[in-house]
């Protein structure tokens, strides 16, 4: 990327609007995540309850790779715009509620599913409109310009968010929030969003899910019997694990003091993955399979430590440490798919294989809230420390996973992908 095309990319007032707008709504986000979730423990104390709203709020995980369809045929800037508008609005309501004297634990619960909602057409929203709002040569840099926003945000609002519900309370935050998502509304609506410059032909309803499930079916066909089926399954267990981790935090949180260590622990999780993604592309030439195995083991000891830790600081230090291998595995995997994997199929394996991947992290946070609540939070917490312990585990004891080449070496047969597309699928059909 040359000076001259960073310049031109920053000088376009359509992406300008776009980047501080996804910064300021990813703040929003990160902000009522956090006061939801420190609410629905403090008004209720179960664990239980907890795991649900976090369910709730990572829906978006599981369902994301259905929407799709639904944005490209809605008109983008009046479904960005509003998109911000609802979420300002509804989390109005719980702080309406405490003023009035009526919240509640069901106030909460009834303005999550309007919020997972909004989440859920984010990812694909942005993924059409940015396309059509810079040049082609662009699209990377603008791309990793949005993505660096989001990391960063990650950390940095789950930590303050934590800071603000112990300064001027978790209502107020509610009201603070809603000023991010109005903010964000009104510089998209500044917004000029061109149409799709490619003609598409007009479709039904029933082929628009007749092709969706064709495209389903083409990433479920090229990774069976492939190496990257046993990878799924592991990081289904790594989302499981931070699934109930993310339930019961806010239990674990208040037991060593409060919502500031909370905000605390959620930043060190975003700061760990952080620092793994930017060691990532260093490690492109040491065999992938030997770091799954030490890596993990490394962050389940971490994890564990940072459980039982003698003091506060050096439990939230150890807890960001155990979520490094994480970091690193998560670049190193979209490495992985764009080297192995033939373009036209890309997108429909990447999406076929976070969708098996991350159905588990809604799932682990109800059992991590029922757990918790049988066998206490510290115990529950320790406990998932094992889900990065079997995939070390798993890479010790599975030859054909341990033994995996460095993502820098990689190629189709090593990973049992057949790289024959069918020509059914060639253009994308």
């Amino acid at each position: 990327m040359t000076s001259t095309d960073s310049e031109s990319l920053w000088h376009n007032r359509n992406f300008r609007r776009f980047f501080f707008g996804q910064f300021v709504t990813n703040a929003g986000d990160s902000l009522y995540t956090v006061a939801v979730m420190w609410l629905v423990f403090e008004l209720s104390g179960s664990t239980v309850l907890t795991g649900i709203a976090n369910a709730i709020l990572l829906l978006p995980w599981l369902l994301q790779i259905f929407v799709g369809p639904v944005v490209d045929r809605l008109p983008l800037k009046p479904l960005l715009v509003g998109s911000q508008l609802l979420q300002g609005a509804v989390v109005l309501v719980i702080p309406l509620a405490a003023f009035t004297g009526r919240l509640s634990v069901g106030v909460v619960f009834s303005v999550l599913p309007v919020l997972m909602l909004a989440s859920l057409i984010a990812a694909p929203m942005r993924a059409a409109i940015v396309p059509r709002i810079v040049r082609k040569s662009e699209l990377s840099r603008a791309n990793s310009s949005l993505a660096t926003i989001t990391l960063g945000l990650d950390m940095v609002f789950d930590a303050l968010g934590g800071i603000l519900i112990a300064v001027v309370g978790v209502t107020t935050l509610f009201l603070i929030d809603s000023v991010t998502f109005a903010v964000a509304a009104l510089l998209f609506a500044g917004m000029v969003i061109p149409p799709p410059t490619d003609e598409e032909p007009t479709t039904t309803d029933d082929s628009v899910v007749r092709s969706y499930v064709d495209d389903l079916q083409a990433g479920i066909n090229v990774l069976r019997g492939t190496v990257f089926v046993e990878l799924v399954a592991l990081a289904a267990v790594a989302n499981l694990a931070t699934g109930i981790t993310l339930a019961i935090l806010p239990a674990f949180a208040d037991s060593l003091g409060g919502p500031a260590i909370y905000g605390f622990l959620l930043g060190a999780l975003g700061i760990g993955r952080l620092v793994g993604s930017l060691i990532a592309p260093s490690l492109e030439t040491v065999a992938y399979g030997r770091l799954v195995l030490v890596g993990y083991a490394i962050g389940a000891c971490c994890w564990l430590a940072a459980v039982y830790a003698p003091s506060t600081t050096l439990t939230v230090v150890l807890f960001g440490a155990a979520w490094i291998a994480g970091g690193v595995d998560g670049v190193l995997t979209s490495t992985l798919n764009q080297s192995i994997f033939p373009d036209v199929l890309l997108g429909r394996v990447s999406a076929t294989k976070g969708t098996a991947a991350g159905a588990t992290l809604p799932l682990g946070s109800l059992i991590g809230g029922v757990v918790a609540e049988l066998l206490g939070t510290t115990t529950t917490m320790a406990l998932s420390a094992f889900g990065f312990g079997t995939i070390a585990l798993y890479a010790l004891v599975r030859p054909r996973v341990r033994n995996l080449p460095a993502v820098a070496d990689a190629t189709p047969a090593d990973f049992g992908v057949s790289v024959e597309v069918d020509p059914a699928h060639e253009n994308g059909m």
